[in-house]
């Protein structure tokens, strides 16, 4: 759960995972919108590794917080994922989540992974250093089966995403990564807002869609 978030919830007064709520019911809105304007896949980083990290209160406030919202895609979300036929995909390192996280996590890409109209990668337990380190154990472990040859493509077979990303939106003012898919990114652009997230709204994603098609992209040539 993003540190904007917290920063949220301090300027009003409110406790850390007061914030987290807030900005889960952002993230609804968000969703219809990137339906709404066609977008064909969204990732959202939703809990980094290093979040785990923060005091117990707020650690066991934020878990709670996810298995609420994770049931809402077997009940609230289940006719709009339907519908838009979303395929949900979660990535991060699970063995840091409870077996009832996960099994709920596998139980909705198993229902959606016949879908291939959208794709929502979520985030979870996340860390961009940890899915490089994930992939390079992969290809190690497949190395000492057989001959293989290493290629930018045999690893991006390897991580949990594929795919590059054009567009990274940080809210917040904060223009860094924050060890979010590193590989993928590598010529994404980045839109900076001032905005904290439980705040963003349908303008700032059209303004931020609008700066990216204006941007001269050249991938480095």
């Amino acid at each position: 759960m993003s540190p904007i978030n917290r920063r949220w919830a301090a300027k009003h007064n409110l406790k850390p995972w007061e914030g987290h709520r807030f900005g889960c019911k952002t993230f609804d809105q968000f969703l219809d919108w990137c339906l709404a304007l066609n977008i064909q896949q969204v990732s959202a980083y939703v809990l980094s590794t290093e979040n785990l990290n923060r005091p117990r209160k707020e650690v066991v406030e934020i878990l709670k917080l996810l298995k609420h919202e994770l049931d809402r895609f077997e009940t609230e979300r289940a006719a709009k994922i339907d519908k838009y036929e979303i395929r949900v995909r979660f990535c991060g390192d699970f063995s840091k989540l409870s077996n009832s996280l996960v099994k709920i996590m596998r139980r909705i890409m198993r229902k959606t992974e016949k879908y291939n109209k959208k794709f929502l990668n979520i985030l979870i337990a996340y860390g961009g250093r940890y899915e490089l380190t994930n992939a390079v154990k992969n290809l190690v472990r497949e190395a000492l089966k057989k001959r293989i040859k290493i290629t930018e493509k045999t690893i991006e077979e390897k991580l949990l995403i594929s795919g590059d990303v054009d567009l990274v939106i940080r809210t917040g003012g904060m223009p860094r990564l924050s060890n979010l898919l590193p590989w993928q990114t590598t010529y994404a652009e980045i839109f900076v807002t001032q905005t904290l997230w439980p705040d963003f709204t349908k303008r700032e994603l059209i303004k931020a869609i609008k700066w990216f098609n204006n941007v001269k992209r050249n991938f480095g040539r």
